[in-house]
């Protein structure tokens, strides 16, 4: 009976993902902070297993951090989201993937006031049709791009070219998996597992071969919250927030963090940098830090995809150490080399935390 019971609490947690016909919208500041991995998530999901994944040069920022940031009313905010649909629906699709959690966040805030509020999504509708003459039909799933990778995993893992395991042990790599706020706490019964079981990045890394590190603070805010770091004022709330999670993780020694938030892998590797700084501690072994991967560069390395194509160099927080774990080849020579192989300048190293 308790058994029973607990099945049926957990399938009111699982989504049932369509396996097809997506229009993917990237996010804003991805693209900035890890370059590649949007690009990867289209070649890994559309050219390498085939799937019909279709982008619209002509969309925009879903306006979630103005509206988090409360620099736009939530109805500007929402015709913008309109806006997106508009696309989706003149394109032919009826399922979005959004790159962003925010975004993920945005969208489903949005469709899921309109059905409690319905004389609201009629005024934006109207706005939308004043400002730019489109119409629009509401999207039948929204989905969060990790839930496609998630989807994908057991896709991913007869393709990978290496898993999840150090290659001198033999012992699967430990992994510490960190979800969105937007992702999992905004609406609960939208993510695989809930705000207290979400497993969408967790299933990958176990399908992967690695294995999953818990610790207290888990599920704790990575250190972003949107006016904790934008407000300068408020950025030793961020930092601070981040050096928790840290301290908490210490014990149980992973070798990499992954994470599916646009600002998560980015103040994870960056916060790194600025505590070291701070206090001279660092938190990997031998002075290194821990690495923070986006689960789509994650996804690449076990694909065999090279390191420097990924934008690993980018990361703030050296890679090399779990790539030599992982046995992925790469070229140290490469790792500043341009797109056509041209020099570009090396980073001034941190005093304290180890870098190549």
């Amino acid at each position: 009976m308790i058994y029973q019971g607990k099945q049926n609490i957990w399938s009111d947690y699982q989504k049932e993902i369509p396996h097809d016909h997506w229009f993917y919208v990237r996010s804003c500041i991805r693209q900035s902070f890890f370059p590649a991995s949007e690009y990867f998530f289209v070649k890994i999901v559309r050219d390498l297993l085939g799937k019909d994944l279709y982008e619209s040069k002509h969309h925009t920022t879903c306006g979630g951090i103005a509206y988090h940031c409360d620099t736009i009313p939530q109805e500007t905010a929402m015709t913008i989201v309109a806006r997106q649909f508009a696309l989706m629906t003149e394109a032919g699709y009826k399922n979005l993937v959004a790159s962003c959690i925010t975004s993920f966040g945005n969208y489903t805030e949005t469709l899921e006031t309109w059905r409690e509020f319905p004389e609201l999504e009629a005024r934006i509708r109207e706005n939308l049709w004043k400002a730019c003459r489109r119409e629009f039909e509401k999207p039948e799933y929204v989905a969060h791009a990790s839930d496609i990778v998630y989807m994908l995993r057991n896709e991913i893992a007869e393709k990978a070219k290496v898993r999840l395991i150090d290659k001198t042990t033999g012992e699967p790599l430990r992994i510490v998996e960190h979800i969105g706020c937007h992702y999992s706490k905004m609406f609960p019964h939208k993510g695989v597992g809930g705000a207290e079981y979400p497993c969408v990045l967790s299933g990958m890394v176990e399908s992967w071969g690695g294995q999953v590190i818990d610790y207290p603070e888990r599920r704790h805010c990575c250190g972003f919250g949107f006016r904790q770091y934008l407000v300068k004022a408020n950025r030793g709330y961020s930092v601070s927030n981040t050096h928790k999670k840290f301290e908490s993780m210490e014990p149980y020694h992973p070798d990499a963090i992954i994470t599916n938030c646009p600002g998560c892998p980015y103040f994870l590797d960056r916060w790194q940098y600025v505590i070291s700084e701070q206090t001279g501690k660092t938190y990997g072994r031998d002075g290194f830090g821990i690495p923070v991967f986006t689960y789509e560069e994650l996804a690449g390395l076990v694909l065999g995809y090279d390191p420097w194509d990924l934008g690993l160099q980018v990361h703030q927080v050296a890679v090399e150490p779990f790539l030599d774990k992982l046995g992925v080849a790469y070229d140290p020579d490469a790792k500043y080399l341009g797109v056509n192989k041209e020099e570009l300048l090396k980073p001034t190293l941190p005093t304290v935390l180890k870098c190549f």
